[in-house]
């Protein structure tokens, strides 16, 4: 809670919970703007910027779903810098960044003691934490056995905004790249530096101002999400249409959000295929088009993959294994131009897989 807001309610009306690690927010000044925020914020192009302010702005929503933020760039993007500035404006803690978990009850755990869940320094994602994520970013839940208890169980429920950073590309699996919003941060050149001791002095001076800039945002949100309507409907839609609800609040153009977050979605499209072991394959066959049952179209990937990529651990060594990957994939290539179907075939038990001409792009 922000500090100097007056006296406390003997008995309020919302019992709130206040962890150990949190810390009180400034009190908001009315005046200030988003823009000053950039000083602080090492990104690429107005984009990117665009895509880390909808992010704060979604941040405030009371309930999701919320975008994952990945935050990836070489030693020396400020990386971590970025996601605790970010932190500090909508849920500050006295340990603003951790370490990975170690299971799903840790992940839930910290969940429940704050906000923003943002993990720092990550090498990559193990899978159980990549879908515990999407649960935590759309909603989902985690049960474990109650403590001195055989029978009983505790229930953890939330949806969070989540913060990644690391130098690799983090987010690679389709599912949880549906809900990201990934920035690349450029490295910062040596005459741009400056000590941390002056940027969060600075930061502290103008962090009231940017955060009643945020509420005055969040605040055009609400009065006009009732009547904002999209003329497509993205993934995360609701996201997208908090955010086209506050853009008349925002430093940029109707319309430009919408233009970055494709972008944005258009990428991570384009990195699932990439991570896929038979995405680029998928891709090249259906320029000639291809249909037949799943056992026909594993033969024909493996010739154009090569030996080299077959003999790969992640590579599917049966049928069902190709249709369980191809299922996987086939929104995102789907989004890229290319169509994969699959049709029971009768009495067999096996899958038709047919993949058209992607068209123009």
């Amino acid at each position: 809670m922000a500090e100097g807001l007056g006296p406390r309610l003997a008995e309020p009306a919302v019992r709130m919970r206040r962890s150990s690690s949190i810390v009180a927010l400034p009190a908001p000044v009315a005046g200030g703007s988003i823009d000053t925020l950039r000083r602080f914020i090492n990104v690429r192009d107005d984009r990117d910027w665009q895509l880390l302010v909808a992010w704060l702005v979604a941040a405030f929503r009371p309930r999701g779903p919320y975008p994952v933020l990945v935050l990836h760039g070489e030693h020396g993007a400020a990386k971590s810098t970025v996601a605790r500035l970010l932190r500090a404006l909508i849920d500050p803690s006295a340990s603003p960044l951790r370490s990975d978990p170690r299971n799903p009850h840790d992940l839930m755990i910290g969940a429940s003691n704050g906000w923003i869940v943002a993990y720092d320094n990550l090498s990559g994602l193990p899978t159980w934490l990549s879908d515990a994520l999407c649960r935590l970013s759309t909603g989902g839940g985690f049960a474990t056995r109650e403590l001195y208890s055989d029978n009983e169980e505790t229930i953890f429920e939330a949806q969070r905004p989540v913060i990644l950073t690391g130098i690799e590309e983090l987010a690679t699996r389709g599912d949880l790249l549906d809900r990201a919003l990934v920035v690349s941060l450029p490295t910062i050149q040596e005459s741009e530096r400056c000590s941390e001791r002056e940027l969060w002095a600075d930061f502290e001076r103008l962090r009231p101002s940017i955060l009643g800039a945020l509420l005055e945002v969040a605040a055009c949100a609400v009065r006009e999400l009732p009547t904002t309507h999209l003329d497509a409907t993205p993934r995360m839609a609701d996201f997208a249409e908090w955010i086209v609800a506050a853009e008349p609040a925002l430093p940029w153009a109707a319309g430009d959000f919408l233009a970055s977050y494709s972008g944005n979605r258009g990428e991570a499209n384009e990195l699932t295929i990439e991570e896929s072991p038979i995405g680029h394959s998928v891709r090249e066959l259906a320029q000639r088009g291809f249909e037949g049952t799943a056992e026909d179209l594993l033969e024909r990937l493996e010739g154009i993959a090569g030996e080299a990529a077959t003999r790969r651990r992640e590579w599917p060594k049966s049928p069902r294994a190709l249709s369980g990957k191809l299922r996987r994939i086939a929104p995102n290539l789907r989004a890229l131009g290319v169509e994969v179907e699959f049709a029971k075939e009768s009495g067999r038990g096996r899958c038709d897989a047919r993949a058209a001409r992607p068209g123009a792009r």
